[in-house]
């Protein structure tokens, strides 16, 4: 009995934070959440659903972060009442050995999401080098340089973030916030002073480059849902249950808001002064130097992206210490970093940012709402107030299923993702509603009446 809890404790224990260790209040968290969506990857979303229009891209995104943030709100307050990360959770629907499925899917979705953010930053850092040494800009001979010193100088700085400790994360947090809504003014500023939002709201997008409603929805529910995946990760840092649940919802959805429409205004504003429609023109660093937002722009990215960072490095490397327990969660940050460093030069190779984003959401808008769906209804309806510590780790309880595995969760997950890909075919869903939530409705169900006959 003794060497099955050593066994236990070694292969499959972890860590809940105790109460004298929340100390998150209600800004840190609402801080936390808008600075995560207050950032370039939010601003290249919003320019690439600028394809459907303003009045779509705001449609798109009140549907999407709407209902998206409502699951965030859920996997939050499962945080806050468990101390655990969300991929822990996982061990709950998909079995202890089966969370790793969730797991490297949350690795791969943090992973892309530093590695985006970052690559947006260098591209900013490549300005001011270009103005500063006159090194070429990327897209032109010689324009590599300057990105790739970029991507070292942000992965330096994220690291240097990290080894400060929780703390430097959350002052980080704290003064980016108040950074990027002066920036978020700024901009609007600059933006308005140039076409009037009369112009914007009727700009029409030449109609081979219109984007469905349907599928910008899709696209900003799999924007939204992959902030799901690392709920749990920082709420269990507070005490108070509505700080769990409003501060994430209200700070992701006012942050996606907020820097989404500044991302579509910025990118039909551009079309209207330059008189071509260009999604590559998504690119907030493009855009503010196209617009003449110059240094102190270009400063204000790469600082957002630094906010956004941190939340994405942290769920990032909370997905690695649940495959590797063994590995201290600050190296498991430093792994992280490291990794979406080197992932960050491939869209350098492809020779597209835009269409290595596009497959990135793809990748994880298939996988994303089936899994949240899985968890939200094994806590809530199979399994409420029924994961703790002892059962999450216990080779012997009802967490272990069949060797480690919920064959029930992981068939289900698949079926989802066919599901996911057949309704993105049908035309009515494509053009109104989006393949997404539609899909996890369905595998709510199935997965719910599959547990009941089975074993529930």
């Amino acid at each position: 009995m003794l060497g099955e809890n050593r066994l236990n404790e070694s292969k499959y224990g972890f860590k809940l934070i105790p109460n004298n260790e929340r100390n998150m209040n209600y800004w840190d968290m609402f801080a936390t959440w808008y600075g995560a969506n207050a950032n370039n990857g939010t601003w290249f979303i919003g320019g690439v659903i600028a394809a459907c229009g303003l009045y779509g891209g705001i449609t798109a995104m009140l549907v999407g972060g709407i209902i998206a943030y409502c699951f965030l709100s859920l996997m939050g307050y499962v945080g806050y009442k468990t101390g655990a990360t969300t991929t822990v959770l996982a061990r709950g629907s998909f079995g202890i050995r089966g969370s790793l499925i969730p797991t490297v899917v949350n690795l791969t979705l943090f992973l892309g999401w530093t590695a985006v953010n970052t690559f947006i930053a260098a591209t900013s850092l490549a300005f001011i080098f270009h103005s500063f040494f006159k090194w070429p800009l990327f897209g032109q001979p010689g324009g590599n340089l300057g990105l790739i010193v970029g991507i070292l100088v942000m992965s330096v700085l994220h690291i240097l973030s990290i080894i400060a400790g929780q703390r430097s994360v959350q002052l980080v947090e704290r003064i980016g916030v108040i950074l990027v809504i002066i920036f978020v003014i700024l901009e609007a500023f600059v933006v308005f002073k140039n076409v009037s939002f009369t112009q914007i709201a009727h700009y029409v997008v030449p109609k081979a480059q219109q984007m469905p409603l349907g599928l910008a929805i899709d696209t900003i529910a799999a924007f939204s849902l992959g902030w799901v995946m690392g709920g749990a990760d920082f709420t269990r840092f507070t005490g108070k249950k509505g700080t769990s649940i409003t501060a994430p919802f209200w700070g992701a959805l006012l942050g996606l808001l907020s820097f989404g429409m500044i991302g579509i205004c910025t990118t039909i504003s551009v079309a209207l002064t330059s008189g071509a429609y260009n999604p590559n023109n998504s690119d907030p660093s493009i855009i503010a130097n196209k617009l003449g937002l110059g240094l102190i722009a270009m400063i204000v990215i790469v600082l957002t992206s630094m906010t956004a960072n941190a939340v994405n490095i942290q769920a990032g490397a909370s997905a690695l210490n649940n495959m590797t327990p063994k590995l201290s969660l600050n190296k498991s940050l430093v792994v992280i970093t490291i990794a979406s460093m080197i992932l960050t030069f491939v869209p350098i190779l492809s020779g597209s940012f835009l269409n290595s984003f596009i497959s990135f959401l793809d990748y994880t808008g298939m996988l994303l709402g089936p899994i949240i769906a899985i968890m939200v209804v094994d806590y809530f309806i199979l399994n409420k107030d029924g994961y703790n510590q002892t059962a999450l780790s216990d080779i012997k309880g009802k967490f272990w299923y069949h060797d480690g595995f919920n064959l029930i969760a992981i068939v289900s997950l698949v079926v989802g993702v066919l599901i996911y890909l057949a309704l993105k075919q049908v035309g009515f869903i494509k053009d109104f509603t989006g393949a997404t939530f539609i899909t996890m409705g369905i595998v709510a169900v199935l997965y719910l009446g599959a547990s009941k006959i089975f074993h529930k």
